[in-house]
């Protein structure tokens, strides 16, 4: 489970804006991806980078998809499959040669992403789906960059789900240009 989040735990405000949670992929002077667009600190690459080559899929909800337009049409990161979890059918206009997979159920959507990534990481974003799933147990890793801001309220890492779980010690945490890196194992 991965995403950018507030220091008391939120991925965005109560109107669904992130605010700075995002600065830190902006504010660098190492392009991210290929296009030069996201450019972050050199320690925040060299962290960042080989876990998004990895990643063979991803998991998110419905709420996201519709909120970046479907990322028209070309996974985030450069992922090879998105898997989006909802009780909707695809946009009517949809390219149906995108690699998205529209899922109903979270069960599902693992299943269908671990198939599709293979060998690699199914990465699950943080927020309603990402908290549901960790919440089932289906949760190795937990990936949180923490960017110094305190929102008070909005959308949680982990959703309005009630997980309760404990993690082990951070394996790593990497100090970049206005974000922490954390990575913690979960522990069973």
């Amino acid at each position: 489970m991965y995403g950018s989040v507030s220091v008391d735990g939120f991925i965005a405000d109560a109107n669904d804006d992130p605010g700075p949670l995002f600065d830190w992929l902006l504010s660098g002077d190492v392009p991210l991806d290929e296009g030069g667009f996201l450019k972050v600190s050199r320690a925040s690459y060299d962290y960042t980078r080989p876990y998004w080559d990895q990643i063979g899929a991803t998991i998110a909800g419905r709420h996201v998809f519709d909120m970046t337009g479907g990322w028209d049409g070309i996974p985030p990161s450069g992922v090879d499959h998105a898997i989006i979890v909802t009780h909707r059918p695809k946009p009517l206009d949809w390219n149906p040669e995108a690699p998205f997979h529209f899922v109903d159920g979270i069960e599902a959507a693992v299943a269908i992403a671990q198939d599709l990534a293979g060998d690699r990481v199914v990465e699950v974003a943080a927020g309603d789906v990402g908290g549901q799933i960790f919440a089932a147990g289906l949760i190795d890793e937990i990936r949180m960059d923490v960017v110094p801001v305190i929102f008070g309220s909005g959308k949680r890492f982990f959703g309005p789900a009630d997980p309760h779980g404990t993690l082990e010690d951070p394996e790593v945490v990497i100090q970049g240009d206005r974000v922490l890196h954390v990575r913690y194992r979960v522990r069973r």
